[in-house]
């Protein structure tokens, strides 16, 4: 079967932390359910959160006590990966018979990564990315994923794979990722503005896939009833923007802005090898004579371990 239902759902991190953001995700199940969705992409750091605005107490040369109190927090509301939350977001991919893509704050030691999870119905938690270069001063609060976690996860709904955010920005990652043969590419992102509808359907054309992006939607300052740190108390933080874009860059649904919600469309697969008859990006139209991209897909870590053999 070629055509298949997909979707975004686009809401934002709860005020109350993650458990309560966990049960705002699986009170959608029955619309997930009643969608017939294959596949639903939800947004960058939902489970754990964006804390944008937040400072952490961080200046050039020095960082005040109250900032590592503030990232304390911020790591109790990350999770494990496997733990409680990924088993709950299993369960919900079974029951409702379609794959999820969540975007998650991501506890590994010390360290938070940006990490989008994959879940499908018959293999729960089957894998996931770290984001590979955080922006700005998220560098200050997320490590560095690697190339060990560009993953390509088969789906009822057809090959997937995400960059979150900024990554989209990023050549050599798209070409890479192209490379992977994706059928659907998932954008799990925080970027509301007008810009970032380009981005989307630029990356659609460009590597002729289906594309979904799931953006956070989040209240103003005033409304959240914190500091507005420069900006403006009653504009929204995150006003979202999710949306579904063909292989020729046409915008299939949404965008969605200023509510939470289910955006789904159904998808014809077989559009693909149709869009691709005049241009495929790592096919017909690259020039490996000229160009060529080597990728290191090794795990990488700091300390190695090794014992003489016997």
């Amino acid at each position: 079967m070629t055509k298949n239902t997909v979707g975004a759902l686009q809401l934002g991190s709860h005020a109350d932390g993650k458990a309560a953001t966990l049960d705002a995700i699986l009170g959608y199940g029955d619309d997930i359910a009643a969608s017939g969705a294959a596949l639903i992409v939800m947004p960058e750091a939902l489970l754990g959160g964006y804390p944008k605005g937040e400072t952490f107490g961080t200046y050039l040369g020095y960082r005040l006590p109250e900032g590592r109190e503030a990232f304390a927090r911020y790591f109790d509301n990350a999770i494990d990966v496997p733990g409680a939350e990924t088993e709950a977001l299993a369960a919900l991919s079974e029951r409702t018979n379609c794959s999820l893509v969540v975007g998650v704050i991501e506890r590994s030691g010390a360290t938070l990564y940006c990490t989008a999870l994959f879940f499908t119905p018959e293999a729960g938690l089957a894998a996931k990315h770290r984001k590979l270069m955080p922006t700005g001063a998220e560098r200050l609060i997320w490590g560095q994923g690697d190339g060990s976690t560009l993953s390509a996860v088969e789906t009822a709904a057809g090959r997937i794979g995400a960059a979150i955010c900024w990554e989209n920005h990023m050549p050599l990652l798209r070409t890479a990722m192209y490379a992977k043969r994706l059928d659907i590419w998932c954008a799990p992102t925080v970027d509301d503005r007008d810009i970032w509808q380009s981005t989307m359907r630029h990356i659609a054309h460009e590597g002729r896939c289906f594309l979904i992006g799931a953006c956070q939607v989040r209240p103003s300052p005033a409304e959240l009833g914190v500091a507005s740190n420069g900006w403006a108390a009653d504009r929204p933080h995150i006003r979202g923007g999710s949306v579904i874009v063909g292989p020729l860059g046409d915008v299939l649904a949404g965008p969605l802005f200023d509510e939470p919600g289910l955006l789904t469309v159904e998808i014809d697969r077989r559009e693909l090898v149709k869009a691709r008859y005049d241009f495929d990006v790592v096919g017909h139209y690259s020039r490996p004579d000229i160009f060529s991209l080597s990728v290191d897909e090794a795990a990488r870590s700091s300390v190695t371990f090794h014992k003489d053999s016997e």
